[in-house]
């Protein structure tokens, strides 16, 4: 709310400057706001005209004309002429001030013109969509709708149990899917088989019982005869608080699951049959995320149930349930601080474990003390050109790829930047490149841009701030690169930028037609969208997940679909009901963006909202307003996103 309100006391905040000129030839721009239209020269506004005092604005080829109301106090005529550059320029910039007047004047849509049975004179275009004022009562509606207790009380319960559901089938992953394939062959070391069966058997036993008891009060709250009467099946929080001093019991469990995640890793290098086992063990359908992401899931539901209990806590007047809830919460939160540390660093383990599948030609990836930052789309400038290459940033050095992927899907590592030392600056006067920035290292200078502003800001400030803290440290990169030094070209000497034609031809394969699971991991998916995600949308993302169903509905399709549908790590998975075992398809996230239907699309239903990222339009629709409400963390992904929940 302070951004906003900084912002729009700035002149130029939301102007887009449209070149014209005056009758007399002097170079001006032609913008429009809400108080009406603004002249300016350079970045000077010189004129406004509010809408009040405008009748009639119209366009003649090049000639864009404003018609003011009579004014005897006004020194300006009758009417105004500017040329533009072309009538396309002339109508466009006329549908702007069409649509803007609509929304800021008018108190509802203008209906459409009757059409002429012989003859047209003039556009027939017009706004469509809500005015402000009906986005005003609107918001007021959707507010009065928040103050029903018992229904968001109800809908937070449903969360909790919609989420507890696909909670424990990642559990089973775990503790059933993978250790039916373990025991297929003696290749795990009994130490770590032991490891997991002693730390997740009983977390897995502890939420079986919960979700019973979970679903048992949800099905007597939702009792249709006595829906509508208070009980003591109206409340949740003393069947949370009753689960979470059962889990503070298994505390010491909890901190051992980085343990297994290390453990496991280290198993895998030491046996090339368990590491093609757990890779296989990946490609199945039940394995819908990354194996190391499901062994981190019971330290990611601690976050999940502390978010629900602050909810219903600030929901909650006091009573009872209040009571329960505000006790659980202070036990949640005592467990949260108690292994956030473990959390942290096991997050970044599993990352960058997980880079180190998507990466070739990189060697001791994970190693104590190094830090994932951001990885992303940039296209790099060299003698060829722009060329797109993924960039992954850690707390030590900067790491870039080649063009494409290999034959496997994988990038390959084709140079590294030390971070201790680099300098960095915007070079888009120096290159005319949008969007570009040097990176000034102690041997070598890379020229890059980013996708959009925004981009760039991010890259930028990540950065910066890493070249800040290695350099506190004074700590130097290690060498990421798998080949000696020796064997490394310089660009001059041709080495950096020569690539093979495999790599070349790989590069072209598309997502859809890449392997279920590491052709869509985030790598690939930021690769094919040409956006970044941080270490911090990672986060953001672990306790942004979602479960329920949804109705959907494609762009050209008639009816709607219901399916359960499951939103984690930037992506919604979709099942024909929660009891499925696997998703049938999923949709990565990353580059969509989240708006609601305009009048215009004719979808008539309350609580949708729509996905579209180019062509690709994806309709959902939500039980409620608060289900609908949710949708603001799933929106923040999209744009990362990025980071939508519905």
């Amino acid at each position: 709310y302070q951004l906003l309100e900084m912002a729009r006391r700035l002149e130029m905040y939301g102007v887009r400057l449209h070149p014209a000129k005056d009758r007399e030839g002097t170079k001006l721009s032609l913008a429009v706001s809400h108080i009406g239209l603004l002249v300016f020269q350079g970045h000077t506004k010189i004129n406004a005209f509010n809408w009040s005092k405008v009748r009639k604005l119209s366009f003649k080829r090049k000639r864009f004309l404003i018609k003011l109301r009579p004014d005897l106090n006004s020194a300006y005529q009758d009417t105004l002429e500017f040329v533009m550059a072309s009538r396309d320029c002339c109508k466009i910039f006329w549908k702007i001030c069409v649509e803007y007047h609509a929304f800021f004047r008018l108190f509802e849509e203008p209906k459409p013109k009757a059409k002429a049975v012989l003859f047209t004179r003039g556009s027939s275009f017009r706004f469509s969509g809500r005015t402000q004022k009906q986005v005003f009562d609107y918001v007021k509606d959707s507010e009065f709708q928040k103050k029903c207790p018992t229904d968001k009380a109800y809908f937070i319960a449903k969360e909790l149990l919609t989420t507890e559901r696909t909670f424990q089938k990642d559990l089973a992953v775990i503790t059933v899917w993978f250790q039916a394939v373990l025991g297929k062959e003696d290749i795990l070391p009994d130490s770590v088989r032991t490891l997991i069966n002693t730390n997740y058997d009983p977390v897995y036993q502890l939420h079986q019982a919960f979700l019973k008891e979970v679903e048992q009060r949800l099905q007597q709250w939702e009792g249709r005869s006595n829906a509508h009467i208070k009980g003591d099946y109206q409340r949740v929080g003393d069947v949370m608080l009753k689960n979470i001093q059962g889990l503070k019991q298994l505390t010491s469990l909890l901190q051992r699951h980085g343990e297994v995640l290390v453990e496991l890793e280290r198993s895998c290098r030491a046996s090339q049959r368990l590491q093609e086992l757990c890779r296989e063990f990946e490609q199945q359908k039940v394995c819908y995320l990354s194996l190391n992401m499901f062994l981190l899931r019971p330290l990611h539901r601690l976050l999940h149930y502390k978010l629900i209990l602050e909810r219903l806590c600030k929901h909650y007047p006091p009573h009872q349930d209040f009571r329960d809830s505000r006790a659980a919460l202070a036990d949640i939160s005592e467990m949260v601080l108690q292994l956030q540390g473990t959390m942290m660093k096991m997050e970044n383990i599993q990352k960058l474990l997980e880079l180190k599948k998507d990466l070739t030609g990189i060697q001791d990836l994970a190693i104590p003390g190094r830090e994932f930052i951001r990885l992303g789309c940039l296209s790099k400038l060299s003698g060829k050109g722009l060329q797109q290459r993924m960039f992954f940033l850690f707390s030590d050095s900067l790491v870039y790829t080649s063009r494409g992927m290999t034959a496997d899907n994988q990038f390959k590592v084709h140079g590294q930047l030390p971070l201790y030392g680099m300098t960095i600056r915007e070079s888009e006067d120096e290159w005319g490149v949008p969007h570009s920035f040097t990176l000034f290292g102690q041997r070598q200078s890379v020229v890059v841009a980013a996708s959009c502003v925004s981009e760039m800001v991010k890259w930028m400030e990540d950065i910066r701030m890493a070249v800040v803290l290695v350099e506190q440290s004074n700590r130097p990169s290690t060498d990421l690169l798998s080949t000696s030094r020796s064997d490394r070209k310089s660009p001059e000497e041709g080495g950096v930028e020569a690539e093979s034609e495999e790599e070349l031809s790989a590069s072209r394969s598309s997502l859809e037609r890449q392997s279920a699971q590491r052709g869509n991991t985030t790598v690939h998916v930021c690769w094919h969208r040409n956006t970044s995600v941080s270490m911090v949308d990672f986060s953001v993302a672990v306790e942004n997940q979602l479960s329920g169903n949804l109705l959907r509905k494609f762009k050209n399709s008639n009816g709607w679909q219901k399916l359960w549908v499951v939103f984690t790590n930037f992506s919604l998975f979709f099942y024909k009901s929660h009891q499925d075992d696997y998703p049938l398809a999923s949709l990565p996230l990353l580059g969509y963006s989240l708006t609601v239907p305009a009048e215009t699309e004719n979808i008539q239903k309350d609580y949708v909202f729509k996905l579209h990222f180019k062509s690709h339009v994806y309709y959902f629709r939500s039980e409620s307003q608060y289900t609908f409400q949710r949708s603001v963390p799933l929106a923040t992904c999209c744009v990362v996103l990025s980071s939508v929940v519905w």
